[in-house]
């Protein structure tokens, strides 16, 4: 595919950006102390090294009451400054053009040492996400907010970045106040239209006053924040065309959600169960009223993608920033007509939003590198070449195979089945998850790259390893459904008809009518086959032993799946722990009362009570002197990050 318009430079103000791809601004935790710092200016560079166009840097708090934790960037001080020099001059050598983000959470706030913080918002209006009763701000605090924001972009001036952008997105502050829902203000920032638009138009008034005319200055919105009190798409329109006649604004930023309830959050990092590029048609509506340019963002993971939408005229730029955090080198990629080789991001949501939601530091499932470029690096050059067998076509496996082959090895990859993937496979093949089977073949293409052999339909045993006679073993066969009935000795009648997950998703096995699925993960298989099961027709409860569905999935996941589960009628019992069966009843503990919960008139129970973790091959290999390494779910059943990162960094190793 010709990708003629992705690839030509697009010029905001004076500034001449190379490509139309641009990061979006991304919580990474990895601020230091509330600076950028080394961790973060490898992480950007990375991106800006491997061909990106125009970088925004992570939302920064211009003002000390907002500022919540070290991770997050502090700029309403100088100390700031050096910090952000630093990821300048390292995203500038390569080409790439850096902007700063700076926003306020207004009436929602974290809690800072433990504590909760205290909500600063326009009016006395709650959010429904974090349960914050926010502070109405006075005046004066305003006035001191307008100073705040514009001495923020200031310091990022003097730090050589090239622009700034204020967040009007997602529910925040600057969106609080265009919002009439959020805004009942009765001051000369509240009430009438052009009240509401003051507080950033002074905010954009004041900075263009401080870094001169030759940076640039942008707004993040989203386009519809899908929240019963949000701003729709129909009021976003209007917003921009009276945005349209300030001269001192050069972009919108276009998004959608909110961060103020739980619908509208889903949105902020849409998961895969959401369409591919489905903001673009509002970002098309405002550009047709505008004559700023239009970035765009949400859900384009793949090059092609993107330059449809700049073919259509919907935007100037595409932000595509998970699929830059799957593969920093997708741009390149894509300019020297490498399409197949680029790492697609599977919107899983797990290593990258994910870690933001555990406050560890960002990176990806399929690309362990990514946010560990200053503790991994680069692989490097084996000085001894070795001849490697893998045991095992997952995930686990096949990035040990891979990556072993990239240091210099001889890889031989054994599966035993007929297929590579292992639960991957499986895991494609519930509702809304076919996106999950990518990873497979990214996987597949690194190893074809590499030059790894691969045999399927070929067991390892005790003898073939005695006749190969390979330097190291990487044992990564996986796992297999755990049954509580023969692991246990749980007393499960035969009267219903009991079978796993597994068996129903590769149909082995045919559900009833009324279905109890036992999740005892709290992940996505019980959640997926419960949904499957419905579609089909069934008559679901999904009794799973946790405190909340989906309690082991990402947020804006779970999230999802829940507004999913109660679409479709699935009844939903927490605290749910499976005890047995008898005739047509199910059984389970509370695990809170310690009582009994009775399902009944159930004719087939599913079973996605976890893995057992598959031993056999390691058992038989006891007492060889050979080098082996276990990775992945036959040293203890995880998830594909797991199963990746040990497959990585075993084969670092040898």
């Amino acid at each position: 595919m010709s990708l003629k318009y992705l690839f030509t430079p697009h010029e905001i103000r004076d500034l001449e950006i190379r490509n139309r791809i641009y990061s979006t601004a991304h919580q990474t935790i990895l601020a230091e102390r509330g600076a950028p710092g080394d961790k973060m200016a490898a992480y950007h560079e990375a991106r800006a090294q491997g061909g990106a166009g125009l970088i925004i840097m992570e939302s920064s708090r211009p003002y000390s009451d907002d500022v919540s934790a070290s991770y997050y960037l502090d700029s309403s001080t100088d100390n700031c400054i050096p910090g952000y020099k630093l990821v300048a001059e390292r995203v500038h050598k390569h080409g790439c053009k850096l902007f700063a983000q700076i926003n306020h959470g207004g009436r929602i706030a974290y809690s800072h040492d433990g504590l909760r913080m205290v909500p600063n918002g326009p009016s006395l209006v709650p959010d429904h996400r974090f349960h914050c009763m926010p502070r109405v701000m006075s005046t004066d605090y305003i006035q001191n907010l307008v100073q705040a924001f514009s001495q923020a972009a200031r310091r990022m001036a003097e730090a050589g970045l090239d622009g700034v952008e204020f967040v009007a997105s997602h529910g925040m502050l600057m969106a609080q106040f265009l919002n009439p829902q959020t805004n009942h203000r009765t001051d000369q920032y509240g009430g009438s239209e052009e009240n509401r638009f003051r507080f950033i138009s002074e905010c954009i008034a004041q900075t263009r006053h401080l870094i001169g005319t030759d940076k640039i200055i942008g707004l993040r919105i989203s386009a519809d924040e899908h929240e019963p009190d949000g701003i729709d798409a129909p009021a976003w329109l209007q917003i921009c065309k009276r945005l349209n006649d300030n001269s001192e604004l050069d972009f919108l930023d276009v998004t959608v959600g909110s961060m103020m309830g739980p619908g509208g959050s889903v949105h902020v990092v849409p998961p895969m169960q959401i369409e591919h590029a489905y903001t673009t048609p509002k970002a098309g509506a405002i550009k047709a009223v505008m004559d700023k340019t239009i970035l765009v963002a949400g859900r384009i993971n793949q090059p092609q993608l993107a330059e449809e939408v700049i073919a259509a005229g919907q935007a100037d730029m595409c932000g595509m920033t998970r699929a830059m955090i799957s593969d920093p080198e997708m741009p390149n990629k894509a300019r020297n007509g490498q399409l197949g080789d680029i790492r697609a991001c599977i919107g899983c949501n797990q290593a990258c939003i994910g870690h933001y939601h555990m406050g560890v530091g960002i990176s990806c499932i399929q690309n362990p590198l990514s946010g560990r470029e200053l503790t991994l690096g680069p692989h490097t050059k084996t000085k001894k070449r070795k001849r490697v067998l893998v045991a095992g076509g997952g995930p686990a496996g096949m990035k040990a195979a891979a990556v072993a082959a990239q240091r210099g090895h001889s890889v031989c990859l054994c599966e035993a089945s007929s297929q590579l993937g292992g639960q991957a496979l499986l895991a494609q093949l519930l509702p809304g998850r076919s996106e999950f089977g990518a990873i497979v073949d990214n996987l597949h293409q690194e190893m074809t790259q590499a030059d790894v052999q691969i045999r399927l339909n070929t067991p390892v045993d005790r003898a073939m390893i005695e006749k190969e006679q390979p330097d190291v073993v990487f044992i990564a066969t996986g796992a297999t459904p755990f049954h509580p009935k023969d692991e246990l000795g749980m007393a499960l009648s035969n009267d219903v008809h009991v079978v796993d997950a597994w068996q129903i998703l590769r149909g082995e096995a045919v559900a009833g009518s009324k279905v109890v699925v036992a999740d005892w993960r709290c992940d996505w298989i019980g959640l997926g086959v419960a949904e499957k099961l419905v579609l089909e027709g069934s008559t679901v409860r999904l009794c799973f032993d946790g405190e909340t569905l989906g309690q082991n999935l990402q947020l804006y996941l779970r999230t999802h799946w829940a507004g999913v589960m109660h679409r479709l009628g699935v009844q939903t019992i927490p605290y749910a722990r499976l005890f047995g069966t008898d005739s047509d009843t199910v059984y389970f503990h509370h695990n809170g009362s310690g009582e009994p919960i009775i399902c009944e008139d159930v004719d087939t129970l599913i079973l996605a009570q976890g893995h057992k973790p598959s031993t056999a091959l390691e058992e038989a290999l006891g007492g060889l002197n050979i080098e082996i390494h276990l990775i992945g779910d036959c040293l203890s059943p995880r998830t594909a990050e797991e199963a990746v990162y040990e497959g990585l960094m075993a084969a670092r190793a040898v």
